[in-house]
């Protein structure tokens, strides 16, 4: 199956590629999107990102996304750069299209990745618009040797962001894990309580630091007692790539698959 999804991916990646001329100028409307089309496009291609891919908290591809100009996230504030293509992610209604294609702007609205055969999908649609698709392959490579490379370890892992929020082991996010190493406990709402932590806690705490540094109740949950679990091995994430869950976890999930993990309980 996994080679399946592999093969599945880059023959959707011939055929996206196959239709018309690349758009000279593209646009994003998505942080999610603004991940694909720094990653995707030629510089030379992109008129502009969100100002959210320009902040240094939110995607380590800030400093790429400076070069290019911001938009707020709305059709209207990119209209006057004339772009040829505009990438967007969940939906901005009929409306939104009907206008785009008046000004002659084709619209690529991506659906939020549900599965990584998803986001291997996404990679090979918006690459083969671009007329990228060499840019593609070696990261679908990639996600395809994480996807057969995947550890024999299953480790009882639970992923947790500010305020106990973690995430649910059938979802995206628990997939990438898996593809890691590391097996994302069942939590009633998806979210961990300082008692669940106490009484049973996991093998492995896997702590996003996004936005660490910020001031606030969810993230000073996570610097009361009960949660640094001292039975537990804490590994820090980047908590960025989480936001999406698209091409740009691939090497954090890379990394995490590399660190060992002495005595964990299976």
């Amino acid at each position: 199956m996994r080679v399946f999804a592999f093969a599945s991916a880059i023959s959707l990646l011939a055929l996206a590629g196959a239709g018309d001329a690349a758009p000279r100028r593209a646009a994003s409307l998505n942080l999610c999107t603004d991940e694909l089309l720094l990653m995707l496009a030629d510089t030379r291609q992109i008129a502009s990102v969100t100002h959210l891919a320009q902040k240094p908290e939110e995607t380590s591809l800030w400093r790429e996304a400076r070069r290019h100009r911001a938009n707020d996230g709305s059709l209207v504030s990119v209209a006057a750069m004339k772009p040829d293509l505009v990438l967007t992610m969940g939906g901005g209604g009929r409306d939104r299209i009907r206008i785009a294609e008046r000004l002659g702007i084709a619209v690529i609205d991506l659906p939020y990745p549900q599965s990584i055969g998803d986001v291997e999908a996404a990679i090979a649609r918006v690459a083969g618009a671009l007329g990228q698709a060499q840019r593609a392959r070696p990261l679908l490579a990639r996600i395809a040797r994480l996807r057969t490379g995947t550890p024999a370890r299953s480790v009882d892992t639970i992923w947790l962001a500010g305020g106990g929020r973690s995430v649910g082991p059938a979802s995206l996010a628990g997939a990438w894990m898996a593809l890691a190493g590391f097996r994302q406990r069942a939590l009633p709402g998806d979210r961990a309580t300082l008692e669940q932590l106490l009484v049973r806690p996991p093998s492995v705490l896997l702590r996003s630091d996004y936005r660490s540094g910020q001031y606030s109740g969810e993230q000073r949950w996570l610097s009361h007692p009960l949660a640094k679990v001292r039975s537990t091995r804490t590994i820090m994430t980047d908590g960025r790539p989480w936001t999406c869950m698209g091409p740009l976890l691939v090497g954090e999930i890379e990394r995490l698959k590399g660190i060992r993990v002495p005595g964990a309980r299976r």
